[in-house]
């Protein structure tokens, strides 16, 4: 058919040459959307905060507050004896420490010391011997005399006794004569606050330390309920 053929009007044939056209082209598939995996997906977002990220500065810290934790002071034996020397005892309910005993019962350096009341639980003592009671306090007896160790061992327990906590530590050494262990052994038997006392375990001093299980202060008005 041609251009020129009387019977179709020009849009008539305009029409008709777009229709030959359409008709002659391929028709297009359509594409298929793209499946990313959900690593793809977090390494795009990744790369886009990178990108986001670019020129921005860390925030300087040197102005910011630092808060550390101060570690608790060990209770001084001589700082102790020598309060108790200025101010006179504490309130220890005027426990009087004998030397008579300990002298009569010298002991080695190296032997264990184990004490207990009669009726005191057979496990509590064992918890205590096998270091399983958390001792409150401690304090090291080396350098004192033998009066000033008295004195911080009536103290240790008194301030034990007025936080109501009822296991110390005491640190005595080991040397050659064993003079302050000696003399720990015979006043801890002597104190009727103490229920009983083993050399700790070697991880806490050996024998060269003893942990003492206290009476509870179950009357001591600051811890009232």
């Amino acid at each position: 058919m041609s251009k020129h053929d009387s019977s179709l009007s020009k849009d008539q044939y305009n029409l008709l040459k777009d229709l030959k056209k359409q008709i002659s082209q391929p028709k297009a598939e359509p594409v298929a959307p793209v499946v990313k995996t959900a690593e793809q997906e977090q390494a795009e977002d990744l790369d886009l905060f990178r990108k986001q990220m670019q020129g921005v500065q860390k925030i300087d810290a040197g102005n910011t507050a630092k808060i550390e934790k101060s570690a608790k002071k060990k209770p001084d034996a001589q700082i102790l004896a020598k309060r108790a020397a200025a101010e006179g005892p504490m309130h220890t309910d005027e426990t009087v420490l004998s030397d008579t005993q300990a002298m009569l019962n010298p002991v080695g350096s190296q032997a264990n010391l184990s004490y207990r009341i009669a009726t005191l639980q057979h496990k509590v003592f064992e918890d205590l011997k096998a270091g399983n009671l958390r001792w409150f306090e401690a304090v090291d007896l080396h350098g004192c005399t033998v009066e000033e160790a008295r004195q911080a061992v009536l103290q240790i327990i008194q301030i034990a006794k007025d936080e109501n906590q009822n296991v110390i530590k005491i640190v005595h050494g080991k040397g050659p004569e064993a003079i302050l262990k000696t003399y720990v052994n015979g006043w801890l038997r002597q104190h009727r606050d103490v229920l009983a006392f083993v050399s700790a375990p070697e991880k806490q001093g050996g024998t060269g330390a003893v942990l003492v299980l206290l009476k509870r202060a179950e009357k001591n008005p600051k811890f009232k309920q």
